[in-house]
């Protein structure tokens, strides 16, 4: 909003004030990316500027570290036959990265799931004790993570699904299910629940209903809940810690291996990939919003 021609001087001087003040948070959140994307086509082993990069040398920049991700741990990286399936079965990152979409993409089907009859049910009003019921199912939001692995980890062992794909999908399910709550819950504030009435008196079944009135209007919602639900198991580190092998080893474990293991700028590569996709998936979030805007009648802004 422009600032008005009658302001006075105390405005107008907050006015400019408050502006930089936000360019200065923007330039403290956004610095850390801004340091990693050039540092990652770095030519030398480093996590640091080279004098040849703050001068601008071409010859100081590369796509080694982009190249790594598809060599490391490769069996035969110079061979002419094969190569695509020996980085599919061998190479680390790649099979980091193929874990992380597997875990993500079903993790999330099973937290949309549970967690959108979950909203739909507490938002009904003969709904008892939802206060108490909510509470419960977004205490994982709540209770810290090494808390939620550590227990998990305990029931997990118990029923065999410890060490396993179907263990850690599921232990990132519970972790995602609390955004899908949340999010289906705030769509169906302003959900006119007399459509779902007049459902009813045409003689459609509850569920019918839901997926032929109630599910097209929270749709946005839902894919909203979903993407947070993907996201959460995409970075989540500490569960995967404590539940997975080597075998269900996703990206951000890969990652903190590498921290501790053996430090490559590889890992540089790889964080630019991810914002990359975060990036993605927040313009995907912003068209989802403004469509939902346009469904309820709303200007986006």
């Amino acid at each position: 909003m422009a600032l008005p021609a009658y302001a006075g001087w105390g405005e107008r001087v907050w006015y400019y004030a408050f502006r930089f003040i936000c360019f200065l948070i923007f330039v403290f959140l956004i610095s850390p990316i801004l340091i990693v994307l050039p540092l990652s086509f770095n030519v030398e082993p480093y996590f640091s500027f080279t004098p040849g990069m703050l001068a601008g040398d071409p010859d100081a920049y590369s796509l080694r570290w982009y190249k790594d991700i598809l060599t490391n741990g490769m069996a035969n990286p110079e061979a002419t036959t094969g190569w695509w399936a020996d980085v599919w079965n061998n190479a680390q990152w790649i099979r980091s990265m193929r874990n992380s979409f597997f875990i993500g993409f079903f993790a999330t089907l099973i937290a949309t799931a549970l967690g959108t009859m979950a909203a739909v049910g507490l938002s009904r009003s003969e709904m008892p004790f939802k206060k108490k019921i909510m509470a419960f199912l977004i205490s994982p939001l709540i209770v810290p993570l090494v808390v939620t692995a550590a227990g998990t980890f305990r029931a997990f062992s118990e029923l065999g699904l410890a060490y396993t794909h179907l263990g850690v999908i599921l232990a990132h399910a519970i972790l995602g299910i609390p955004f899908v709550i949340i999010t289906v819950t705030a769509t169906l504030v302003g959900f006119d629940n007399s459509l779902v009435q007049a459902s009813y008196s045409m003689g459609a079944t509850p569920l019918k209903t839901f997926f032929r009135v109630q599910l097209p209007l929270i749709l946005p919602g839902v894919i909203s809940g979903a993407l947070f639900a993907f996201v959460t198991s995409f970075d989540e580190v500490v569960v995967v810690i404590a539940m997975a092998s080597v075998e269900q080893r996703t990206i951000p474990r890969q990652m903190f291996s590498g921290i501790r293991e053996q430090i490559s700028p590889t890992i540089l590569a790889v964080a630019t990939i991810l914002v990359i996709i975060s990036i993605a998936l927040l313009a995907t979030l912003e068209m989802i919003r403004r469509r939902g805007e346009r469904l309820r009648g709303v200007t986006p802004t």
